[in-house]
């Protein structure tokens, strides 16, 4: 095959065009058609073709209809809702894996699992299987890319090391999904009005903190890209390593973090461990808000009066503080240093609503702890939380139009 005259190696010279040849025959070799070829050129994912046979599918829905009984279009609706591009009947879009997963499945009716119940689980699966693909193959190009490879060389490493280590990760992932679930069992509770319905109540009474990164959408215009990621990595490696039980992290999006907890004390300890950590880490400052309620949980996630009550009070709290609901002040009263933080109207809420903030005391003394030593000097100084006027006139203008867009 002649690959100029196919426009395969346009704007090629030297090295780069004997690369670009030696992985065109490879290709040629493995099965590739002249049109699956063009068409990476055109996307630039020549060198990735290699990774996708190993990781891609040998069989038809059809096919696996026949093999394990689901009907094809059950197949094809539970690889949608793990959130994959959708597929006809007769692309061959399953590998040997999926095979069994389809046999899984099976039993699971067979067992008595509904179609909506295993559609909800795909669906979660599907959710955190992409985030988990994403993460790992970013992870994989950086730590096996080396700089000056040539297309060949990069076909050839990352198919090998595909080959070698993806099947390593299946007990990594089987022994996560059983600790986690191991987990949730624990935290379980069956009440006798459960067991007497025949279905467990979702709702439940739950103490629920978010915590964002304060101007991260301003950041995002004066950072790049790479950098803006790392920071919100670091945010969720934080939230991690602060999370300690009963609380639990539910997710991390970005440049914010969710936690809940049975607890309202424990919580708002994990909330000022983590604002804490990003000081000491010399992060961008947090801002944090509590509350308790109901809730109800589905997916994984939390929804509710709650839930919605947190993420307003977030809203409204300023840089470095810990923002909480009566109902949480009430609760943790004896835990913690507070000052109240006036009324907020809510969106959402008919009335205004009382809010606090917490600080943390010191051990010995009983004195407030903040987050910063300049910070406590004049919190002390002052009466909890209100400026003297003073400070008010000092203030430039943008800082008295930031106070108000927050409050």
């Amino acid at each position: 095959m002649d690959f100029a005259d196919a426009g395969l190696l346009t704007g090629l010279e030297g090295e780069d065009r004997a690369a670009r040849e030696r992985l065109l025959d490879r290709l040629l070799d493995e099965g590739f058609t002249l049109k699956e070829l063009q068409e990476a050129v055109q996307e630039d994912r020549l060198a990735l073709l290699l990774v996708e046979r190993v990781l891609g599918g040998r069989h038809t829905a059809r096919e696996l209809e026949q093999r394990t009984g689901l009907p094809a279009a059950q197949l094809l609706r539970i690889r949608r809702l793990l959130g994959l591009p959708d597929a006809s009947p007769d692309d061959r879009v399953f590998g040997e894996e999926e095979i069994a997963a389809a046999e899984s499945t099976r039993l699971f009716l067979d067992a008595g699992l509904g179609e909506d119940a295993i559609a909800e689980i795909t669906r979660v699966l599907g959710e955190g299987m992409a985030r988990l693909a994403a993460t790992t193959a970013a992870e994989f190009v950086d730590a096996f890319l080396n700089a000056g490879d040539s297309e060949d060389e990069v076909a050839q490493r990352f198919a090998a090391l595909a080959e070698q280590l993806i099947p390593a990760i299946d007990p990594v992932l089987i022994a996560a999904y059983k600790q986690h679930l191991a987990d949730a069992v624990q935290r379980g509770v069956l009440s006798q009005e459960e067991r007497e319905a025949g279905e467990a109540g979702r709702a439940e009474e739950i103490t629920v903190c978010f915590v964002d990164i304060v101007g991260f959408t301003r950041l995002g215009a004066q950072i790049d890209p790479q950098e803006l990621g790392s920071l919100a990595s670091k945010l969720a490696e934080l939230a991690t390593d602060v999370t300690e039980p009963p609380v639990r992290l539910v997710k991390t999006i970005g440049d914010a973090a969710m936690f809940v907890s049975p607890d309202p004390a424990p919580l708002v300890s994990v909330a000022l461990s983590l604002m804490e950590a990003v000081e000491a880490a010399d992060l961008p400052a947090l801002r944090a808000g509590v509350a308790s309620g109901t809730a109800q949980q589905r997916a994984g996630d939390y929804y509710g009066h709650a839930v919605n009550l947190a993420s307003r009070v977030t809203g409204t709290a300023r840089p470095g503080a810990v923002l909480c609901s009566r109902e949480v002040r009430d609760a943790a009263r004896d835990q913690f240093d507070w000052s109240y933080a006036r009324k907020h109207k809510l969106k959402g809420m008919s009335e205004p609503v009382p809010l606090y903030r917490a600080r943390r005391r010191d051990a010995k003394t009983g004195a407030k702890t903040g987050a910063k030593a300049g910070a406590r000097t004049q919190d002390r100084a002052k009466s909890r939380d209100n400026e003297t006027a003073t400070t008010k006139k000092s203030r430039s203008k943008a800082d008295r139009r930031r106070t108000r867009a927050a409050n």
